[in-house]
């Protein structure tokens, strides 16, 4: 099992950094391109989510992302300490925002399951959200 952690500004200049992070971090597992892609957008999502939506746009404060890698599968937990989700069920949905006048399509949490094999919400007012996602890369022939 190989494991990696990274903990950074909520700053969304730093999503790029992010989210090509975790890319590096699976490559030797030779995923596909559509599976880097795949992981690429649902940290991004998480990322951002955590900025926009935990904090507020408040750039002094950071986000944790921890990626586990055990055989062909992908575990990564996007954590903040932001202002936790009110209803989890009312901000999985997709078009659903908390932010409906930004240009927020309120997508970001509909595509981190969608894209997931797994994914768990924990939220807890005032103290934060923790996203738990698993994906399971393919076995390429001769693997």
């Amino acid at each position: 099992m190989n494991q990696m952690k990274i903990t950074c500004k909520a700053e969304l200049v730093n999503d790029g950094f992010v989210r090509n992070s975790v890319a590096s971090f699976v490559m030797s597992k030779n995923p596909t391109i559509d599976e880097i892609v795949e992981i690429k957008t649902m940290v991004s999502e998480a990322f951002t989510n955590a900025i926009i939506h935990g904090y507020n746009g408040e750039t002094d404060r950071e986000v944790s992302i921890e990626a586990t890698l055990d055989e062909d599968t992908l575990c990564l937990i996007i954590e903040d300490q932001g202002c936790g989700i009110d209803d989890i069920e009312q901000a999985s949905t997709p078009l659903f925002s908390t932010k409906p006048g930004d240009e927020h399509a309120g997508m970001g949490l509909s595509i981190i399951e969608a894209l997931s094999d797994e994914f768990e919400i924990l939220s807890s007012k005032q103290q934060g959200t923790k996203l738990t996602i698993t994906k399971t890369l393919k076995k390429k022939h001769g693997q």
